[in-house]
């Protein structure tokens, strides 16, 4: 299951009830978050959720109301005991972007990996999703991001039966695990179907 929780939308102005850019999506215990507007972290809280969490943080360009909350966000997730590293996402200067918001939040208990875009499009992998980058038009370099989110075939029972699949490797091998055994090495495709039209979510802002 993909939550997205679209968590501002303003531009440039904060409004009373709308707050600058983000968006958070959660999947499978991984928490992404798009862009950092200033008050995003005050509308995870608003929305129940959690900061501390976030394991990929991605910008899509460095005006300030798409960046402007990453200092208080950082010094949040140091206060909650974060240890786990941080990775952040973005266009070319990445770096020398982050480091300069972060003159306020200098000392944090977790360290920060960067992944610079290097292309007009750009795909990272992590376990059971990818992050595609793809330029927009905008006035300054800029980018749109999609979560995208395979889906194996779904399960045949009828297919195990004529694979002679032990029923105690039914779910592994449903979760894409391969088994191997003395007598037989079982994959996923003995039980499962064609493969199904997978999940994406695609953020786009600030193009024309």
């Amino acid at each position: 299951m993909l939550d997205v929780c679209l968590l501002g939308c303003g531009g440039m102005m904060p409004l009373p009830y709308r707050w600058l850019t983000s968006l958070m999506a959660r999947y499978n215990g991984t928490s992404i978050l798009i862009d950092c507007g200033e008050g995003t972290q005050i509308a995870i809280k608003e929305k129940g959720w959690s900061a501390k969490p976030i394991d990929v943080l991605c910008f899509t360009h460095y005006h300030a109301d798409h960046v402007s909350g990453l200092p208080g966000l950082l010094l949040t997730m140091g206060n909650a005991e974060r240890r786990e590293p941080l990775l952040i996402i973005g266009p070319k200067g990445l770096e020398r972007v982050v480091n300069a918001l972060r003159v306020i939040a200098p000392e944090l208990p977790f360290s920060i990996e960067y992944m610079e875009i290097k292309d007009r499009e750009q795909v990272f992998q992590f376990e059971g999703y990818q992050i595609r980058a793809f330029r927009v038009n905008h006035n300054i370099l800029c980018y749109g991001y999609c979560i995208e989110v395979p889906r194996t075939g779904r399960f045949q029972v009828e297919k195990a039966l004529e694979n002679k699949i032990p029923q105690k490797y039914w779910s592994r091998l449903q979760r894409g695990e391969v088994i191997e055994t003395k007598e037989q090495t079982y994959t996923p495709d003995m039980v499962l179907g064609p493969k199904r039209k997978g999940i994406k979510l695609c953020y786009c802002t600030d193009t024309r």
